[in-house]
């Protein structure tokens, strides 16, 4: 497997998992334990089968945080909502290739809106889904489970996926961040990062611990697998 990268790990929390009663102060929490994005799932209950929220919750928290909101949109069509997702103070907006008709457009559409745009990877979705769009491409999200809940098991199976497009990414010379999504602990992230992944996306291992900032610190301290 390739070397871990040598870009600074990024850790972004997925409110998906947090208490909705509270989404304002545990945004404050996850920002004082040191986490570095806010990631944001957001379901329609077409294109995956739950419904999360939209932009009215992300302009409410917005102005509470000066972290990037990582905004995942789970929604078919998705080309009508990106621009109401950018107004509310969407930082990074990532999609899927099953989503719309045409990619490209796609992420020139958010890209047009001064966002960070990036494609998400399902895991029957393949690495060369993105190789035609790497020059608009910020961002690489990797589903290590079926989205639409949190909570699920990581899938190992995509481990190879996460090398192949870290050597994709390197072959490109550009910039991309590349992210992994579901079931990501302190355990499953040593084999990711020892994958090429750059950014790590967890919800209840976060949300779910007792203590955030220890949560996040053992994210962090992920190291290559043995």
């Amino acid at each position: 497997m390739p070397a871990p990268p040598s870009a600074p790990l990024v850790i972004a929390p997925s409110i998906l998992a947090a208490d909705f009663s509270r989404l304002r102060e545990e945004v404050a929490a996850i920002e004082a334990a040191g986490a570095d994005w806010v990631h944001l799932d957001i379901m329609d209950g077409h294109f995956v089968p739950n419904i999360s929220f939209g932009p009215p919750i992300l302009r409410s928290l917005r102005r509470h945080t000066a972290l990037p909101f990582d905004v995942h949109l789970m929604i078919s069509p998705v080309d009508d909502f990106v621009p109401a997702f950018a107004d509310a103070g969407a930082d990074h907006m990532i999609v899927h290739p099953e989503a719309g008709p045409h990619l490209h457009r796609t992420l020139q559409l958010i890209r047009s809106h001064g966002k960070h745009a990036g494609v998400v990877l399902n895991p029957a979705t393949p690495a060369d889904s993105v190789a035609w769009v790497l020059d608009l491409v910020d961002i690489i999200l990797v589903m290590t489970v079926n989205p639409g809940f949190g909570g699920q098991a990581f899938l190992p199976s995509q481990l190879p996926k996460i090398a192949a497009l870290r050597r994709m990414i390197d072959a490109s010379g550009r910039s991309i961040r590349l992210s992994v999504d579901g079931g990501i602990t302190s355990e499953t992230a040593r084999h990711v990062i020892d994958a090429g992944a750059d950014t790590l996306v967890a919800g209840t291992a976060v949300f779910g611990a007792p203590d955030y900032a220890t949560a996040i610190a053992a994210l962090r301290g992920a190291g290559p697998a043995g």
